[in-house]
């Protein structure tokens, strides 16, 4: 049996199909720039029998790239699916699950109801998330569909730790609170992170981790016995860090003030906080943060600023969040920047000397693609290394939702699609 996961961005869908035995990546690819009119639309797949194949495809909507997807899986020269059948279920990746879900679901009309009202807190993340959904109930009729929420790990932070200090009706009325994001990256490593804590006499229930989600995205999360109390970002994506074009925490009257300045529209504060802003606005050169740390290795000033404000705002979270969980048992790094940067690494622990921690810098310029200490022994706190797999956790926290609900198995009819071979 296999797991498909699906990622449906708004001009996205990225996909993987998972062997829900040995946890094998069987084929994974892409359809990009969908809707786009500046941009032909395309699809990429891998597999490990055919390699990699990439083709333009017309996309007008997510509809019609699943159907392009879900010929390509089942083309019989693909050999990747032969009937839908083998598809134990899908999980898809949905960004905002808000209070009602905190758990991963199975979608029912009732829950797309609900997916659909919660749309509000998510505009630009929910619409194409329920888009994939819909496009694989019409595709794969009787195949088991499960929602994972990004939100849902972080459902365990208490209220004080959530709350706004806003009027309380804007809670109880519009939802407004702190929600996180995320959740499955810092759930997956967190998860490796405790087991090798365990292997060095700390027990999980007694652990304080603080997990480094740092990409184009960044958030952190500070878990005390395996559980969330506080996380950097809020009601939406664009609180905390300093991320690659989003400004992360800020004065909120600056808005009101550039408002006034510019005589800017809601819409233009928001692209300027989550378009123009971040390491792309500190150094005016890009939100990649391989060019900003070449820059900076070159003398460019700005570069280095948006360098030292990206890893000072990491440190003031991890002494934030020792100082909440009552002591410090380990930092974690992830994704593209935290598992690839020995740079940021090194210059995170530079300063964290007082609460225990030494990194090992021969380890930590050398290391890459694994699990791994990076942390000296004589080292009170631990720096872990945890390359995060977002999609293996969609996948068990399928197999998790379709093992508890009995979900019998899914029919073994193909909707029938003009083969991928044709399209291409």
């Amino acid at each position: 049996m296999k797991i498909l996961v699906l990622n449906s961005g708004s001009s996205s869908l990225k996909y993987q199909l998972i062997d829900a035995e040995t946890e094998e990546v069987v084929a994974k690819g892409l359809a990009e720039c969908i809707g786009m009119t500046q941009r032909s639309g395309q699809i990429i797949q891998e597999t490990k029998s055919t390699g990699k194949i990439a083709f333009e495809a017309e996309m007008d909507c997510h509809d019609e790239a699943m159907d392009r997807v879900f010929a390509l899986l089942t083309d019989p020269e693909m050999g990747v699916v032969k009937q839908v059948g083998e598809i134990a279920a899908v999980g898809h990746r949905v960004v905002h699950g808000g209070e009602k879900f905190v758990q991963p679901t199975l979608i029912t009309d009732d829950c797309l109801e609900e997916l659909e009202k919660m749309s509000e807190l998510a505009p630009l993340h929910n619409p194409p998330n329920i888009d994939g959904i819909r496009a694989c109930l019409r595709l794969m009729p009787g195949v088991p569909q499960i929602a994972v929420f990004d939100t849902a790990f972080h459902a365990t932070i208490p209220d004080y730790a959530y709350m706004y200090a806003l009027p309380y009706d804007y809670y109880t009325e519009f939802g407004v609170r702190r929600y996180g994001f995320h959740g499955t990256s810092h759930q997956y490593v967190a998860g490796l992170a405790l087991e090798m804590l365990a292997k060095q006499g700390i027990a999980p229930e007694a652990s304080r981790i603080v997990t480094c989600h740092l990409g184009n995205g960044c958030s952190m999360a500070a878990i005390r016995g395996g559980r969330v109390i506080d996380t950097s970002m809020g009601l939406t994506p664009a609180e905390g860090l300093v991320m690659g074009t989003r400004s992360g925490d800020l004065d909120p009257a600056i808005l009101v003030y550039l408002a006034r300045r510019l005589d800017a529209s809601v819409s233009d504060i928001d692209r300027i906080i989550n378009k123009e802003s971040g390491l792309l606005g500190l150094s005016g050169l890009s939100s990649d943060m391989r060019d900003i740390e070449e820059a900076a290795a070159n003398g460019n000033a700005r570069a280095e600023l948006a360098l030292e404000v990206f890893c000072y705002r990491i440190r003031k979270y991890v002494g934030a969040y020792a100082a909440a969980m009552g002591g410090l048992d380990a930092i974690v790094f992830t994704a593209g920047i935290g598992e690839n940067s020995p740079v940021i690494r090194e210059r995170v622990c530079r300063d964290l000397g007082f609460l225990g921690v030494q990194l090992d810098e021969a380890k930590n310029e050398t290391e890459r693609g694994r699990a791994v200490d990076l942390a000296k022994e004589s080292s009170r706190v631990r720096v872990l290394l945890v390359p995060t797999n977002e999609e293996r956790m969609i996948a068990r926290e399928t197999m998790r939702v379709i093992a508890a609900a009995e979900v019998p198995s899914p029919c073994a009819e193909v909707v029938k699609i003009e083969p991928a071979s044709a399209a291409r």
